[in-house]
């Protein structure tokens, strides 16, 4: 019988070097891997197009896609996680002391209203700092991979002909999340973002998730240890990276590297598979989802996860 081969998008990366060196192999098929340039790219042609097999994806993309009926099942396999208090900028002229001065305010959103980044660094304006996320005014600089999904009334598109670099650095925008600006007057909304994200961490458990992986549900269906294989490769990559990590033998530590370490100091595991140990911050994830408008109902954490890989942890 000739082998299964699943064409697979996963950007290269310590927790997943292992499966693209090919040091770890699935048991019952054999990673095709395509690489894409920019990495959302694969999300969009899979939410769109159901082009690949096995997918990277980010997580809220993926919430909204299944909300929206797209043909495709995670694995509780979470590639990328980081914290987000560094990710919201503000123009230093615009008056805003406390991330409260937000409010009545025009706030860009790099790409769409639904990228995951967004989403959680409103979590953090919202949980941590009491900002009603109602009364700013998000401005896109893009659309959304969902192109059924429509945003609440106070999400809007940027201006034809405008950067929101530029709106940003000329005090149009108060402030913006997710973009690089180099301009004097533009500066963090949160200092020591890291020190910040550390301490969410030691007070409520969240190492935020960004990217999980998804299948297409024909193939699912179709082989029923697809998902639990998948899952399985993936989680031995994994172990890999976090014994060198913890062995100190990565020999050019990059600053995704670094907050990984400095995580495992405060939680032991840094990047942990599997629904159990990471139900909270999944449960989190879906209620700002809920009262961000990504999705209009309830969902569970099971309920977005492959059954067959539901208990299994790695």
């Amino acid at each position: 019988m000739a082998e299964l081969k699943l064409k697979t998008v996963t950007r290269s990366q310590g927790n997943n070097q292992a499966l693209k060196d090919g040091t770890v192999k699935p048991r019952t098929f054999a990673f095709d891997f395509e690489e894409v340039d920019p990495l959302i790219a694969a999300f969009r042609r899979m939410v769109r197009g159901n082009d690949f097999d096995i997918c990277e994806m980010a997580i809220t993309t993926y919430i909204c896609a299944k909300a929206h009926g797209k043909p495709m099942t995670a694995v509780p396999v979470f590639l990328v996680r980081a914290f987000h208090h560094g990710a919201i900028l503000v123009n230093a002229n615009a008056g805003i002391r406390t991330p409260k001065d937000l409010e009545g305010r025009r706030v860009g959103v790099n790409r769409g209203y639904t990228v995951t980044t967004g989403v959680w660094a409103r979590s953090i304006l919202q949980d941590e700092h009491g900002v009603d996320l109602s009364k700013v005014t998000w401005v896109l600089s893009g659309d959304e991979h969902v192109a059924e999904y429509r945003a609440p009334a106070n999400v809007v598109p940027i201006e034809k002909g405008k950067a929101m670099g530029d709106m940003l650095a000329s005090g149009e925008l108060a402030g913006a999340i997710g973009v690089d600006v180099k301009a004097p007057d533009v500066k963090p909304l949160i200092p020591n973002a890291l020190e910040a994200g550390l301490a969410a961490l030691r007070q409520c458990g969240h190492y935020p998730i960004n990217h999980t992986v998804v299948i297409k549900d024909e193939l699912i269906a179709k082989h029923g240890d697809l998902a639990a294989d998948v899952f399985d490769a993936f989680a031995r990559a994994k172990r890999h990276y976090v014994e060198r990590l913890k062995a100190g033998r990565i020999e050019k530590p990059t600053e995704v590297d670094e907050v990984h370490r400095r995580v495992m100091e405060i939680a032991g595991e840094p990047l942990p598979y599997g629904i159990a140990p990471n139900r909270n911050v999944i449960d989190a994830l879906i209620r700002h989802a809920l009262t961000q408008g990504i999705i209009t109902k309830p969902v569970t954490a099971d309920e977005l996860f492959a059954p067959s890989t539901r208990a299994l942890v790695g």
